[in-house]
């Protein structure tokens, strides 16, 4: 029975645990943080609770495949729920579109603002879907890990139908003008860190995602989502070892045999790394042994977005002003990519993004009480700009915001508060200069041509947003199970 080592107890991760060990691997999973989830952990504190990390979640019938892939039904693990409205836009002349199917009531609530931009509505979303179909059909479920696959003429033909070297703020331009519209549809390109104006237009495909296709409560809250794949990898026997921290990949010649660790050596004949590959190649594998992924290759690549997290837990209720997603815009929205991406600093005046789980669920806080998860997008590490001292004046800076805003009382109300900082992020997590999605797509080269999920060392692989197909919660769990389908296919 081959051994696998899997670095990294992430959605990822877990994907391929559980689909390696349905396959008959006998399969380790070592994680470096006390728990499971990877960027995705609960908080509970004073009776309230959060889920840190991941919280829209999409695009279920991913995580269906993972149970299915070893004979289970994830119904029997985890208890999905599609919200209608999705999200809530606020925007900062005060108007309001709730995300919704209804296309009458999306046209209705944008009118309100522009009835120029309504009539547009339905010729955008017809091309959201087509973008989101090609994108399905040959980008997101198959690996793509050498000249043959990437040379496969559909994938070519595909590739100039979503208009590569289109940004997705052009692709706008041509439906829509007013700046809510444009902040409204613009901000997708943030689910894969990065900027409209910069990233490609095939981002234009999650509207239709988002807003046709749904977004779901996890009940229990999202981390319930890593508790369910967890459960279901201990049935199939996969061993997990907590708090250990990976040092290096070992390997003899050009063949990886196994893990060194803080506790000693592990051996394997196969290795998946789920977790920032950047970071994996500069710090568990010496240069010889990477010669694809060089120290400078990882430097020009460009990290995506991070995010400042404020969890925060006030004794208010605030059912006319929340959904379970809430997206606060201010006036002028593209300054924040500008201090983000070029100047390396903070946004002034940030889009602030609430989740408040307990909208749907009652029971996440105390009688009375708002869970509030608030997430402004913040630069990634090493710009210059430190957060130490810094954290909680910004926090203050996000709920005073909130406050002119509609939610009143939130500081007066505070009972719990904690922040989480890209410093943070990176330490927990080793993410590759605090980045959430690994590298940003603000270039077709970074968006189409992501580093491969085959490592340079034979039994070396990658699962993770920096690879392969992406970012976001349901395609690191598809990444995971076609690394896994991989690896069975070529019989180590």
């Amino acid at each position: 029975m081959n051994k696998v080592i899997v670095i990294g107890a992430g959605i990822g991760g877990l994907s391929t645990a559980i689909r390696l060990t349905a396959l008959g691997y006998k399969v380790t999973v070592v994680e470096q943080q006390p728990s499971a989830g990877g960027k995705l952990q609960r908080v509970e504190e004073g009776g309230y609770r959060f889920d840190r990390g991941p919280s829209t979640i999409t695009m279920p019938q991913a995580f269906q495949r993972v149970f299915e892939s070893a004979g289970k039904r994830m119904e029997d693990y985890l208890d999905l729920t599609r919200l209608e409205p999705g999200t809530r836009n606020v925007f900062a002349d005060g108007t309001v579109v709730d995300f919704t199917s209804d296309r009458s009531a999306m046209e209705e609530q944008i009118a309100v603002f522009s009835p120029k931009d309504a009539l547009a509505y339905r010729s955008f979303m017809a091309e959201s879907k087509e973008l989101f179909d090609i994108s399905d059909r040959l980008f997101l479920n198959h690996l793509l890990t050498d000249w043959r696959s990437k040379a496969d003429p559909r994938l070519l033909a595909g590739l100039l139908r979503v208009r590569p070297l289109t940004s997705l703020h052009r692709l706008l331009r041509r439906y829509f003008q007013h700046p809510n519209t444009l902040a409204m549809f613009g901000r997708y390109a943030t689910y894969v860190g990065s900027s409209p104006r910069q990233a490609p237009a095939i981002f234009a495909m999650l509207p239709h995602l988002e807003q046709q296709l749904g977004v779901y409560h996890v009940k229990g809250g999202t981390y319930r989502l890593v508790e369910a794949l967890r459960t279901l990898a201990l049935e199939l026997g996969v061993d997990f070892r907590y708090g250990v921290k990976v040092t290096a990949i070992r390997s003899n010649g050009r063949r990886v045999v196994g893990v060194g660790t803080q506790e000693g050596e592990l051996a394997a004949d196969i290795v998946v790394a789920n977790g920032d590959l950047l970071s994996i190649s500069q710090e568990l594998l010496p240069g010889k042994e990477r010669p694809s992924m060089p120290d400078r290759k990882i430097q020009a690549m460009e990290p995506s977005l991070s995010g400042f997290v404020v969890l925060a837990g006030v004794r208010r209720k605030y059912k006319k002003q929340l959904l379970q997603h809430t997206v606060f815009f201010p006036e002028y929205y593209e300054l924040e990519f500008e201090h983000i991406f070029h100047q390396q600093k903070p946004p002034a005046d940030p889009a602030v993004y609430v989740c408040h789980s307990g909208y749907s669920e009652p029971g996440m806080s105390p009688e009375g009480g708002s869970n509030l998860f608030l997430l402004a997008n913040a630069p990634y590490t090493g710009g210059g700009h430190s957060w130490q001292g810094f954290e909680k004046l910004y926090a203050k800076r996000l709920l005073k915001t909130l406050e002119r805003r509609g939610l009143e009382g939130l500081t007066e109300g505070l009972e719990v508060m904690q922040t989480y900082t890209p410093e943070q992020l990176q330490r927990d997590t080793s993410a590759y200069r605090g980045a959430i999605y690994g590298i940003s797509s603000n270039s077709a080269r970074q968006t189409f041509f992501r580093p491969s999920n085959r490592g340079d060392l034979s039994g070396l692989w990658f699962v993770g947003g920096t690879t392969h197909p992406g970012g976001g919660t349901p395609l690191v769990a598809l990444s995971g199970l076609l690394v896994a389908d991989e690896i069975a296919k070529r019989a180590y």
